[in-house]
């Protein structure tokens, strides 16, 4: 953008986004105008990769059963992780936890009221902060996340990678002169909502957009151009055979306890391969890990392949149920449960999809 038209820009770039969400930004989500540190808080840890769309009933869910960070704190590990199950990225609700424990134990449930101590809780970080204090204490700081970064790119015809060290610090002071420090929690919000509605990823809204006549992007036709990326995301595969061991009307799980995906979360008995397997050879390696006897089990089924697509893994594999005929031999880690007692441990979305098949739980039966 030519330093004219940049200037143009700056000049009406707030009153123009600000007048939009006063007359035309209709997007409604029960957190908007919220001054609870622990909801917004909440809200923002759900919303770390995850589209609102799928958010909103988790949200809900949690304010439903743990209205005040005091109960959320004194809630089981395990009642948590299930609530929390299908939404993914299982770090967020570790650290959802630690930091609820930590703000209920030593600051007597009193949240953090300036920027530095809140951007120091666990599993928050630059924007997780700007955001609770602009919209908990009307402090000014802006708010930096994918909507903003594709408005600002696109407006202002940046071409600094959004991924690169340059284009973040590059965004972000430009972000903090625009921020009408005023109202820094309406601004914020104002432009979050702006490029969710208008300024989409995807076919936006350009011809209902009030910056169109100083819209760089636009007036260059470089709409899907922007904003740019450096990095290309590396897509490594895993195959992924679960053995469901049944034995006495029982099924045999475990916590998943190694720093990897789907870490504090339950499985079945693994075989993990770098390729495809065929049925001989999974019941091979189950053998050979002592999982089961030759000739001391009967195979009942063997699933369809189920796939899940993570942010840089692929998981593709089945799932092999077998009847167990004799004593197993399994360590002290696996858990048999019953049928009834299933639905309560929190798998991850890959063994949802299989246990969800064909009559949900009852298939493992």
């Amino acid at each position: 953008m030519k330093n004219n038209s940049r200037e143009q820009a700056q000049k009406t770039f707030v009153p123009t986004l600000l007048r939009w969400n006063k007359e035309k930004n209709t997007r409604q989500m029960p957190w908007k105008g919220e001054k609870d540190p622990y909801k917004i808080w909440l809200s923002e840890i759900i919303l770390q990769q995850t589209r609102v769309e799928q958010g909103l009933n988790y949200y809900n869910n949690f304010i439903k059963t743990f209205p005040d960070i005091h109960k959320l704190a004194k809630a089981a590990d395990e009642k948590v992780f299930k609530l929390w199950e299908g939404l993914g990225y299982y770090s967020r609700c570790r650290n959802l936890l630690v930091t609820a424990r930590y703000i209920s134990k030593e600051l007597n449930g009193k949240f953090p009221d300036n920027y530095e101590d809140i951007r120091k809780l666990k599993g928050v970080g630059p924007y997780t902060a700007a955001a609770i204090s602009s919209f908990a204490f009307n402090l000014p700081y802006a708010v930096v996340d994918g909507n903003v970064f594709r408005v600002l790119a696109r407006i202002y015809g940046i071409t600094i990678p959004i991924d690169s060290t340059d284009g973040k610090k590059y965004f972000a002071t430009l972000a903090e002169n625009l921020l009408d420090k005023k109202q820094p929690g309406y601004y914020n919000q104002a432009i979050m909502d702006f490029g969710a509605v208008i300024c989409k990823p995807v076919t936006p809204l350009c011809s209902n957009c009030g910056f169109k006549k100083i819209c760089s992007a636009f007036i260059n036709n470089k709409i899907n151009e922007l904003p740019v990326k450096e990095k290309k995301i590396s897509i490594k595969k895993r195959w992924f055979y679960y053995l469901v061991l049944e034995y006495k009307n029982e099924i045999a799980v475990r916590q998943r306890i190694e720093k990897d995906i789907w870490q504090d979360l339950y499985e079945f008995p693994l075989i993990e391969a770098d390729k495809e397997m065929d049925k001989k050879n999974i019941l091979k390696q189950a053998e050979k890990n002592k999982w089961v006897h030759k000739g001391k089990y009967e195979l009942l089924a063997v699933s369809p392949l189920f796939k899940q697509q993570l942010s840089h893994q692929l998981i593709a594999g089945q799932f092999i149920k077998l009847k167990l005929k004799g004593n197993h031999d399994l360590e002290s880690n696996w858990i048999w449960v019953t049928k009834s007692r299933i639905g309560k441990f929190a798998f991850p979305r890959f063994i949802n999809q299989y246990l969800n098949e064909k009559g949900g739980q009852q298939s493992l039966f």
